[in-house]
């Protein structure tokens, strides 16, 4: 029996699918993209236990296609179309619906005809939406009040996920992930928008300077390695209580606090300090309150095992001895 992952060549699918595959999981990575040489890098020795194989999420046929090829046992759909700009929510509306949702009714329609044991959808706190106060924790029974295309496609998947499994008698759920950062962040055809992590810690081991736009924002980031064992605990839990649960640290991190992090991991960086704008004193920039993780925690025991200083140097390895260092 095989796990099907989709997404599973992207930033966060990548993370879930090495975490499975070194954890017991016999992986079916689908994605619109194939394995490149970072990829099959970072992957390493789990190779031997996932079979990659290209097509859109889109395409039901193709998606159909997998069931009649693969004994498909449990499906963590994590692919996406990730949209946090207005202007290309302008140009690629339309293509944002039909991967976030139209991908979503596919793979839950392979998933009843496959008869899975677990459906975990990928989903975001973008669902909470950013009207909501910026010091307000949000957890599970926050009324959602997304404000964009992706957050709307992300709460109606997680509403479409639901549902299905009511209606079908499939065990579904939905997890919302707080900002990842770590290895294979990348630019790719579905995800433009790199966090700072990225360009700082790959300025850092570039040697070049940091010009952060500003510091007093922030956001609960979470390292990937965590999002991915969180996935795990959730789809390889023998039962759940819910059908939501929050992936967080439940932390608040400022932009200042990551600068600093990365300063003493990497002393030798070079930063420029931003000059003070009105935005920054009024901590303008924060799109949301942290996320909560007491829920996992209570139904599963889950807790993150990163810290941020830790992340960090573990990324940073990563980025230096990768030689990704775009």
């Amino acid at each position: 029996m095989a796990t099907l992952v989709t997404g599973g060549t992207g930033f966060v699918g990548a993370n879930i699918v090495k975490d499975l595959a070194n954890n017991g999981h016999d992986v079916v990575s689908f994605d619109i993209n194939g394995p490149d040489q970072l990829l099959q890098q970072f992957i390493g020795e789990a190779a031997s236990k996932i079979t990659f194989i290209q097509g859109d999420i889109v395409d039901s046929a193709s998606i159909q296609l997998l069931g009649q090829g693969h004994q498909i046992d449990k499906i963590v759909h994590a692919a996406v179309y990730t949209v946090n700009r207005t202007a290309l929510e302008i140009e690629r509306s339309r293509d944002v619906i039909a991967i976030n949702l139209e991908g979503t009714a596919n793979l839950l329609e392979l998933a009843r005809t496959q008869k899975v044991t677990r459906f975990v959808y990928v989903s975001s706190g973008a669902a909470y939406g950013t009207a909501l106060p910026s010091d307000q924790t949000l957890n599970e029974e926050t009324p959602p009040a997304p404000d964009n295309l992706y957050g709307i496609t992300k709460f109606s998947s997680e509403m479409i996920t639901r549902r299905y499994g009511e209606l079908h008698g499939l065990s579904t759920v939905s997890v919302r992930l707080s900002t990842p950062y770590g290895p294979m962040e990348r630019v790719t055809g579905h995800r433009a928008v790199m966090s700072v992590f990225y360009d700082w810690i790959g300025r850092a081991v570039r040697g070049t300077t940091i010009s952060p736009q500003a510091l007093a924002g922030g956001r609960d980031y979470i390292y990937i390695s965590d999002i991915a064992n969180g996935i795990r605990t959730v789809l390889d839990a023998t039962s759940l209580p819910h059908n939501l649960y929050n992936i967080t640290t439940g932390i608040w991190v400022t932009y200042q606090q990551i600068l600093d992090a990365v300063v003493e991991l990497s002393p030798e960086t070079v930063f420029e300090v931003p000059p003070l704008r009105p935005a920054d004193s009024v901590g303008e920039g924060y799109s949301r309150g942290p996320l909560s993780g007491h829920r996992l925690f209570e139904d599963l025991g889950w807790t993150p095992k990163f810290e941020l200083k830790e992340g960090l140097a573990d990324y940073f390895k990563w980025r230096k001895y990768s030689g990704f260092l775009d």
